[in-house]
């Protein structure tokens, strides 16, 4: 039996991850992608001409001005990470940037649901169980 007792082992120690240490890198992957797409539809402190050209050729999303959802993908790419790293509202923020991976699966790359899947589940993970001890969520009571 050494080798059921080594799985034993192993599955005890992997028993002992902390959650607060998962629920981190939860938060921190996907905020990180949504950032740097952020960062891709500025010039400056402005929405580039190029990102509501992409909002209006290629992403075409439909019932929404693309220059209007230009500036508001450029706001929540930014916002929200910055708030899921904090661990400041993170099931809301988690659930904003689900929204968003949600309206990218479904308009706009409907191929790359692989991708959007480990985006969703980290930003599920977060919103079904919370930011873990890591976030400034945890300085106030729950109640």
């Amino acid at each position: 039996m050494p080798a059921a007792d080594a799985i034993r082992q192993i599955i005890a120690g992997l028993d002992r991850i902390p959650y607060s240490l998962i629920a981190f890198g939860a938060r921190l992957f996907p905020a990180a992608i949504f950032w740097q797409s952020g960062q891709s539809k500025l010039e400056g402190w402005q929405v580039s001409d190029n990102a509501v050209f992409l909002f209006r050729e290629e992403y075409k999303l439909p019932l929404i001005d693309p220059v209007l959802a230009a500036h508001l993908a450029a706001l929540g790419e930014h916002l929200l990470p910055v708030l899921l790293v904090l661990g400041l509202a993170s099931r809301f923020s988690a659930l904003g940037l689900l929204g968003m991976t949600m309206v990218i699966q479904i308009f706009v790359y409907p191929d790359a649901w692989p991708t959007h899947g480990v985006w969703a589940i980290c930003l599920l993970i977060v919103a079904a169980r919370g930011p873990g001890k890591f976030a400034l969520d945890a300085l106030f009571p729950r109640g």
